[in-house]
């Protein structure tokens, strides 16, 4: 269903799951390229971008969201028509868009609309807001690798491996999400991709900042992540030869005792065998090779 609010002239649409039904009205109404349409029926998610036509622009944008258990990153794609007079926004779920629309709609019964005079002011509301929810979003994902960095000596090594693995997914999902749009806001910055209003650029350039900023947050935690990551392998593998060193030590020392009482075990005549205090001696015996050992062991640094 196609819902809409209007400032004068300007329309803002937004449509959940469009229907065959709500595509052939765009197409319609609007005469929209059948290959921007084609796209809009897609359920795959798509690559970010911006298609340029002589009366509007198609984009398509990925911004994160946390999903149900607060613990992966998702991908939230939202399509956009943008034209001189109207704005149309699509989206596959009930996310922050469907939110900010519904919110602007309880105001614009109340008579509290946003102040916009353009569909570029409009397009710029919107994608600040979603920006600065993105933002948030990054910084809690920063704090988790700043939370790993501080379990890496924890001695729940499962715990803690679980939780790299996880922030580490989240770090790569934004790096691959935010680098494409980077280019993207950068084109309309720079007024590669010229808007329908005027004295836009500082705001643009405001959105890019916004984006630059978190990129480069995200290519910060990206870079700790990895560290911390291969910092846990180290520790792992340390504690790992530790446990190595010690089994290997003390089968070293047992393997000539077990040697001696596997000789003495066996139904022949051996030196000492008829002696009164052969145990006693061959126990001593056993003894003093042990502490020989260990001391040997000791003055190599071996352990």
């Amino acid at each position: 269903m196609i819902e809409t609010i209007e400032y004068g002239a300007l329309r803002w649409s937004h449509i959940v799951r469009p229907s065959e039904e709500d595509l052939e009205v765009l197409k319609d109404q609007y005469h929209f390229h059948p290959l921007d349409l084609e796209d809009c029926r897609s359920i795959v998610t798509l690559r970010p971008k911006i298609d340029v036509y002589d009366d509007y622009y198609f984009l398509i944008l990925h911004f994160p969201s946390f999903d149900i258990s607060e613990t992966f990153v998702d991908t939230k794609e939202i399509k956009i028509f943008w034209g001189k007079n109207f704005l149309i926004t699509i989206g596959k779920s009930h996310w922050l868009v469907k939110e900010l629309f519904g919110q602007e709609k309880a105001r614009a019964l109340g008579g509290k609309k946003m102040e916009v005079d353009s569909s570029d002011s409009l397009l710029y509301k919107i994608l600040e807001r979603l920006i600065k929810e993105t933002q948030s979003l990054a910084e809690k994902v920063e704090k988790d690798v700043d939370s790993c960095g501080k379990s890496l000596f924890n001695r729940k090594a499962e715990k803690t491996i679980t939780k790299i693995s996880f922030t580490q997914k989240n770090v790569v999902l934004l790096n691959t999400m935010f680098k494409p749009q980077l280019i993207l806001f950068n084109r309309l910055q720079s007024g590669t991709i010229p808007g329908f209003a005027e004295n836009m650029e500082d705001y643009w350039g405001n959105i890019l900042d916004y984006y630059q900023k978190i990129w480069d947050m995200v290519e910060d935690a990206g870079e700790l992540i990895r560290g911390y990551s291969r910092t846990f392998d180290s520790l792992q593998m340390n504690k790992t030869n530790e446990v190595i060193k010690i089994l290997t030590l003390i089968s070293s020392i047992l393997l000539p005792l077990t040697f001696i009482a596997s000789l003495y075990g066996m139904n022949i005549q051996l030196p000492l065998s008829e002696h009164p205090f052969s145990f006693a001696i061959l126990a001593i015996a056993m003894v003093v090779i042990a502490v020989a050992m260990l001391i040997y062991f000791r003055i190599r640094k071996w352990m």
